[in-house]
């Protein structure tokens, strides 16, 4: 018989796994995925870490400091300071991620790019003052890859039972306790029971669930668009986060979501409404359905993701268009996660340099030739005719184009000192940084007849992540309506909004979801393991 049984094979729960081999703990892992897609949504990503004080931090000149981090959490974030265990964990990733999350990956074999990337800035709130964005060298499928490594070469491997296809639909309990789990086969539907001493939750969130997303939409995006796209786990469909809650669990905020705004169809769909998050370029202009440019304050990704969100939400139509050309595309445009980034996920030294320096040519064909919401054209009547033909009717205006397109490229035409667009004053703000300057045209108009063709991309709001969900203490302990621990169950990662239902608040300022699992799944399998 188990004595813990850890439900969910991403990150937080093998992180979760390794504390309590460590232990020596008997352990059953549930995944309801395939072998194959061991390591969960983290396996797909980028593998962006939010961590402080770091080496790369170091040499780039960088100086940080658990007490900036905290206060820049708290402002981007808008964390209510009377809200006690998402302010606690905030509070303790800030002060532990160095060791328990970056030193303890370092000894797993996980190495990072030598430039942090510098993500939310923030807009109207402060954000990151610092980049604190560390990418793993081999993108988060590295990642998964290492830790996985770890887990099966474990010295008390023996300990260890994972079983796949296994879909968790209750939590068991018994005199206000939690003592196991029931479900079914995903494939086979064989119904199971299983007992332990204690369970840990670490299914991730709801956001695979497009209709759970449109119910907890937060009431500053308005109502939701007729398109979201799906861009989570397909099995993040919140049935752990409906079992806590029937044996008593408290879920909150979870009208906190991580969305972005510039999703696009992936072009081989493994699942529904498939989608990509493009990594916006920020020489495009950004326009709404028809064609105008969005504003008055243009859109610019890295500075605030969920103002991107709302801007676009707030149009009459909720989608978007973002205008370019191919010599932007080449240099700027890039899509988040470990699929699109075969160079770095494969650590390929010179073919990464080699895209940073001439142009990922990849990317750039892949997308235009294969994804359903790339169009081009040689000039701006024909890129708008198949912008039209593509949605199928005439809302996109020739002449609003024209004239967004016109007004830019005369401020451009001006030169830098005489630059009065806010959009070109971001640009110049954000190629100061040595790791956004290398990605980041050098004030580039879109007309340009030598840096053609024209290309549009539409852009649809994309469902990620889950910043709500169920609330721990800060030791993993799920918490009931009256705030008291509910003994035997435990929920880390994403299913516990990374750490107390909502670590992150309103924003995150990235990274912190990766980390969040690390630090959240860790500790949780420390927790069970002093208990059982």
């Amino acid at each position: 018989m188990s004595e813990v049984i850890v439900i969910g094979g991403g990150i937080a729960g093998i992180c979760a796994a390794l504390e309590l081999l460590d232990a020596g703990r008997r352990v059953l892992l549930l995944e309801r995925d395939t072998a194959d897609n061991f390591g969960g949504l983290a396996k797909e990503s980028f593998g962006g870490i939010f961590l402080i004080g770091t080496p790369e931090q170091r040499r780039a000149g960088i100086r940080d400091s658990p007490e900036l981090a905290l206060a820049d959490w708290h402002a981007f974030g808008e964390l209510d300071s009377n809200d006690r265990w998402p302010c606690a964990w905030a509070e303790a990733y800030v002060q532990r991620c160095h060791d328990e999350v970056g030193v303890w990956l370092r000894e797993c074999g996980v190495g990072f790019l030598p430039a942090p990337h510098w993500v939310e800035r923030g807009l109207y709130t402060p954000g990151n003052s610092v980049p604190r964005f560390h990418i793993v060298w081999g993108t988060g499928r590295e990642l998964a890859l290492r830790l996985i490594d770890r887990l099966q070469q474990h010295p008390r491997r023996t300990n260890l039972e994972i079983r796949f296809g296994q879909r968790v639909e209750a939590l068991l309990s018994a005199n206000g306790a939690v003592t196991g789990c029931r479900g079914v086969g995903e494939e086979d539907g064989k119904p199971f029971e299983l007992t332990a001493g204690s369970v840990i939750v670490a299914a991730g969130g709801f956001n695979g669930n497009i209709e759970r997303v449109r119910q907890h939409w937060h009431r500053d995006w308005g109502a939701p668009p007729p398109v979201i796209l799906n861009g989570s786990h397909r099995y993040a469909d919140g049935r752990l986060h409906d079992a806590v809650g029937t044996v008593g669990g408290q879920l909150t905020h979870l009208d906190a979501m991580w969305n972005y705004a510039a999703g696009v169809h992936h072009p081989r769909p493994r699942k529904p409404c498939h989608g990509l998050s493009l990594v916006p370029p920020r020489s495009a202009l950004w326009l709404d359905w028809s064609g105008r440019r969005i504003g008055p304050m243009p859109l610019v990704t890295g500075f605030d993701t969920r103002d991107l969100v709302a801007q676009v939400c707030k149009q009459e139509r909720q989608y978007s268009w973002q205008l370019m050309n191919r010599r932007i595309a080449l240099k700027e445009l890039a899509v988040s996660g470990a699929e699109y980034n075969p160079s770095i996920r494969d650590k390929k030294k010179f073919a990464f340099l080699r895209d940073l320096l001439f142009g990922n040519r990849w990317l750039y064909d892949e997308m235009t030739g294969n994804c359903e919401d790339f169009v081009v054209g040689r000039d701006l009547p024909e890129l708008v005719a198949k912008m039209n033909a593509l949605q199928g009717d005439d809302g996109v205006s020739l002449a609003a184009v024209d004239a967004a397109t016109a007004a830019y490229d005369a401020q451009i035409a001006r030169g830098q000192g005489l630059h009065n667009d806010e959009q070109l004053r971001r640009i110049a703000y954000l190629r100061r940084w040595k790791g956004d300057r290398i990605r980041t045209c050098k004030f580039q108009k879109i007309l340009d007849p030598q840096a053609g063709p024209l290309i549009a991309v539409r852009e649809f709001i994309i469902s990620r992540k889950s910043l709500g969900g169920i609330q721990t203490d800060l030791h993993s302990r799920v918490l009931d309506h009256a705030g008291r621990p509910i003994p035997g169950l435990y929920a880390a990662g994403e299913a516990a909004g990374f750490g107390g239902g909502g670590m992150h608040g309103l924003r995150a300022l990235e990274g912190s979801f990766l980390g969040g699992c690390i630090l959240s799944g860790r500790i949780a399998g420390q927790a069970a393991a002093s208990v059982t």
